[in-house]
C-alpha cells in the first residue's frame, strides 16, 4: 500500500496520512456487486475521471471535466452505453449528472465495471459529497463538501480506492 491510495476502513477512507469520514452504500460492501443491490462493491479500483459543476465552483484540478447541462450517466443494462457518460435526450435509465442539489458538485469517477461494463454489475461508482453525514449511498462512497474539495485535487488519474 501506498500513502497515495485511498483505503476504505471501518473509521472513513485513509488517504495521504488522514482518515476522512465518509459513508458507503446502504447495501454495505459486496463482493458481487449488482445493479440497484445499494452495496459498494470490494476490490481494488482506480480514479479515472473527474467532474465539476462550473457554474458552481472552479475546476478543482486541471484534468477535471465541466459537467454540461445535457451530462447524464447511463445505469440501464439494456443500454449499450451502460456504465458510461452520455448526453440528454438519452432513451434509457439514467442518472442526471447536473442536479439541482450539490451532490455531484464534484465527482470521482471510479473505474469500477468500466470501460467494458457488464451489464448488470453496478454503475455508477463514484465519490461525492454526501447528503448528510451517516446517510447511505446507493453504493458510492460520500463525503463532506469541505472533506471532499479538499480530497480532489490531491487526487490523480489512477490513484487506487481500496475497497476490502
Amino acid at each position: 500500500m501506498s500513502p497515495h491510495d485511498m483505503i476504505l476502513t471501518p473509521t472513513g477512507l485513509r488517504f495521504l496520512g488522514r482518515v476522512w469520514p465518509c459513508t458507503i452504500g446502504r447495501g454495505g460492501l459486496s463482493g458481487t456487486k449488482r445493479e440497484g443491490d445499494g452495496a459498494t462493491p470490494r476490490g481494488v479500483h482506480h480514479i479515472v475521471g473527474m467532474f465539476y459543476r462550473p457554474d458552481r465552483l472552479p475546476a478543482p484540478a486541471p484534468w477535471a471535466i465541466p459537467i454540461g447541462p445535457r451530462d447524464l450517466w447511463s445505469d440501464d443494462i439494456r443500454d449499450p452505453a451502460y456504465n458510461q457518460l452520455v448526453r440528454a435526450p438519452h432513451g434509457f435509465s439514467h442518472e442526471a449528472m447536473r442536479r439541482a442539489d450539490p451532490m455531484y458538485d464534484l465527482v470521482l469517477v471510479t473505474d469500477w465495471n468500466w470501460p467494458e461494463a457488464e451489464p448488470g454489475r453496478g454503475s455508477a461508482i463514484f465519490l461525492h459529497q454526501w447528503r448528510r453525514r451517516c446517510f447511505p449511498t446507493a453504493g458510492c462512497v460520500a463525503f463532506s463538501r469541505a472533506d471532499l474539495h479538499a480530497i480532489a485535487p490531491k487526487a490523480v488519474p489512477g490513484t487506487r480506492v481500496v475497497v476490502r
